[in-house]
C-alpha cells in the first residue's frame, strides 16, 4: 500500500486515533454555467470553518459526484484540501460501481493531501456481499489512509452488511468507519456491538443523528451542515456527549428542516436555500438533475423560514 503525493498541510490521523467523529459536511458542488464555481466553493468551505464543523467531504454523493468527470473530480478535492488550509479534515468521495476506476480516483485523491476516503457501494450492478468484500479489499490495498465505508441500500440496491464490515475491519485496520444511510435504527446498533470500541459508525441521514447516538453511533455525514453548519455540529457534539435532552430538543427545532431537504432528490433543495442565503451564487444543478417545482420550493422556502430564524 501506499499514499502518494504530498498531504498539502492536511491533517492525518495519528496511529490508534480516529479523527472522523462529530459532524462532516458532504459539501454540494457549486456550479455556474456548466463549470464547477470555485469562488463559491470557497465561500461554503468557509461558510463551514466558521460553523466549527469537524470536517469536509469532498464530491460525496451530495456533491454530484456521478456527473463531473475525472478531472473535474480530482480538482474538486485539491482544492477543497486547499481551501480548507488543515484546519479539518478533507475526506474525499473516491467510490464507484467499477473497482478498478475507484482505485483510480483514491490514488489521485492520495495525490492531492485527501486525508480519507468516503467509499460508497458500488451502484447497479447489485454486488454480492463477497463482490462488495473483494471491492473494498482492492481499494483497502491501493491506500494506506483512512477509509470510511458508505452504505446507502435506497441509491445504490445493495447494503454493506454488518458482517462484511466486520470482515473488511479485521483484514484492512484502516477501513475505520462506515456512514449507515438505510435508516435503520437497529442497524446502526448492531454495527456498534459487532465493531471494536475504535471504529466509528456514522448516520448518514440528519433526521437520526441522535437515535443513532442512543445506539452508539458517533457522528454524521450531514447534508444539512451545508446551510447551517453551526447546529449540525453542536447536535453531534451533544449526542456524542450523551447530553440527551439538550440534544433532542435541538432535533426537534430543526426536524422540518432535515426533513424538507429531501422533498426532492438531495441536493436540489439544500443548493437551493445555500444561492437564497448567499452563500452560493446559485443553484444550478447538473442534469439529470433539476430544479424543483414550484410548489416545493415554496415549502423548502417556508420551511427555512420558520425554522432559521429560531437558531440565530
Amino acid at each position: 500500500m501506499s499514499s502518494q503525493g504530498p498531504d498539502q498541510g492536511n491533517p492525518r490521523p495519528a496511529a490508534g486515533t480516529n479523527p472522523f467523529s462529530g459532524a462532516h459536511t458532504a459539501l454540494v458542488t457549486p456550479f455556474r454555467d456548466g463549470q464547477v464555481a470555485w469562488d463559491d466553493l470557497a465561500r461554503l468551505v468557509e461558510h463551514q470553518i466558521a460553523g466549527k464543523i469537524d470536517g469536509l467531504v469532498a464530491v460525496g454523493t451530495t456533491g454530484e459526484s456521478p456527473t463531473l468527470d475525472y478531472d473535474e473530480h480530482i480538482e474538486v478535492v485539491r482544492r477543497t484540501v486547499e481551501m480548507a488550509k488543515g484546519r479539518v479534515p478533507v475526506m474525499a468521495g473516491t467510490g464507484s460501481n467499477a473497482t478498478a476506476e475507484a482505485v483510480e480516483l483514491v490514488r489521485r485523491a492520495d495525490a492531492v493531501g485527501a486525508a480519507a476516503h468516503l467509499q460508497v457501494a458500488p451502484y447497479y450492478n447489485k454486488p454480492s456481499q463477497e463482490g462488495l468484500y473483494r471491492h473494498f479489499s482492492k481499494v483497502a490495498e491501493a491506500t494506506d489512509r483512512p477509509i470510511i465505508l458508505y452504505s446507502i441500500p435506497g441509491r445504490c440496491g445493495i447494503e454493506i452488511s454488518v458482517e462484511t464490515t466486520v470482515r473488511l475491519r479485521k483484514a484492512f485496520p484502516h477501513i475505520v468507519g462506515i456512514k449507515e444511510a438505510g435508516g435503520k435504527i437497529d442497524k446502526a446498533g448492531q454495527l456498534v456491538r459487532a465493531l471494536d470500541p475504535d471504529f466509528l459508525v456514522l448516520s448518514g441521514d440528519d433526521a437520526l443523528t441522535v437515535a443513532f447516538g442512543e445506539m452508539g453511533a458517533r457522528g454524521i455525514i450531514s447534508v444539512a451542515s451545508n446551510l447551517i453548519p453551526g447546529p449540525v455540529a453542536t447536535l453531534a457534539r451533544l449526542a456524542n456527549e450523551g447530553r440527551w435532552p439538550e440534544a433532542r430538543d435541538l432535533h426537534i427545532r430543526l426536524a422540518d428542516l432535515f426533513q424538507v431537504l429531501f422533498v426532492e432528490p438531495n441536493p436540489v433543495p439544500v443548493k437551493h436555500l445555500l444561492a437564497r442565503a448567499g452563500i452560493i451564487g446559485s443553484a444550478e444543478v447538473r442534469l439529470p438533475l433539476c430544479e424543483m417545482s414550484e410548489a416545493n420550493r415554496l415549502k423548502v422556502e417556508a420551511v427555512a423560514d420558520a425554522v432559521l430564524p429560531t437558531l440565530r
